[in-house]
């Protein structure tokens, strides 16, 4: 069978050998694929190894010989599901990978939003430390997660562990999945609202200016999830006004981010490249794992199919 890499430079940047997959078939890497050489590149394919490269129908009608697409990912609204279902071409994720890599991020960026490390290092190594009279200064409220109410939308894995790691640090739990009810009830209680699930039609702009305004003036939102998931001028628009102390994100709607995106000039927003995930250790489970899905559909059993 010949295997298809599109985008392989995001799973293994230099570090992470591709040798697991490379032994299943006729293989073929490209670093990276943009639109118009999708179909050229793919065209010939029985087993598409995707990260962000999309398959939608009009692509998919054009990959004839196209059998197995492996997301190398836990998300996977880059595929045109229903129409991958009525080719028969089943669709696999990697729902586990990268579990403890994205919750111990998402606490990387509560604290920075906790105690704006970055920009105080920034300052000692600017000099403004050694003119202080003081023997210490900060210049944003430094907050005591204990005690404090995490709001976490989404418990499935990744949002489980993110609520144990909480936990250990004094902080209380609340959270939601699909109900609208139990969302508001986030919304308005917590301290820290993060975001861990799915992008679907149903949640899209999910976090918007009535969610917003739900929320406490003194909360920090999280999303680590999808960036669709969030109405970013909505967002931009209640950090500027103060409606919310602060945001960080590991997603936007479009990325790599456009220029004109209303976060880059949000107070107190956080912005990160899509990183949460790529840890080596993550990567290397993700590579293993997908692996897996490949022999899995080889033998006639496919796994993890999330377009049964």
């Amino acid at each position: 069978m010949r295997i298809v890499v599109p985008d392989g430079h995001m799973l293994n940047p230099g570090d992470n050998p591709w040798d697991a997959i490379s032994a299943l078939g006729d293989f073929t890497l490209y670093d990276l694929t943009p639109q118009e050489r999708i179909i050229e590149r793919l065209v010939d394919a029985d087993i598409a190894v995707t990260n962000k490269v999309p398959f939608s129908k009009e692509i998919l009608d054009k990959l004839p010989n196209l059998k197995f697409i492996a997301v190398t990912a836990t998300g996977y609204n880059i595929i045109d599901l229903p129409a991958a279902k009525t080719r028969g071409i089943p669709v696999s994720n990697v729902p586990e990978y990268g579990t403890d890599s994205v919750a111990q991020f998402t606490f990387a960026l509560i604290l920075e939003l906790a105690h704006a490390v970055g920009s105080h290092n920034d300052a000692v190594h600017g000099g403004r430390w050694s003119g202080q009279p003081h023997v210490s200064f900060w210049d944003t409220p430094q907050v005591e997660l204990a005690g404090k109410t995490l709001g976490i939308i989404g418990y499935g894995r990744i949002g489980h562990r993110v609520g144990e790691i909480a936990q250990a640090l004094g902080m209380e739990i609340l959270t939601a999945g699909r109900d609208v009810a139990e969302i508001r009830e986030v919304a308005g209680n917590a301290d820290v609202v993060t975001l861990h699930c799915p992008l679907t039609a149903d949640n899209a702009g999910m976090v918007n200016r009535d969610f917003i305004s739900r929320m406490k003036p003194t909360a920090f939102l999280i999303n680590a999830a999808r960036g669709g998931l969030i109405v970013e001028q909505d967002l931009a628009h209640a950090l500027n006004a103060g409606v919310i102390a602060g945001a960080a994100v590991d997603v936007v709607s479009s990325e790599p981010i456009k220029t004109d995106n209303p976060l880059l000039k949000a107070r107190n927003c956080i912005i990160t490249p899509h990183m949460a995930w790529a840890s080596l250790a993550a990567r290397q489970r993700l590579m293993q794992a997908t692996a897996e899905n490949i022999q899995a559909f080889q033998s006639g059993k496919p796994i993890n199919v999330v377009n049964p």
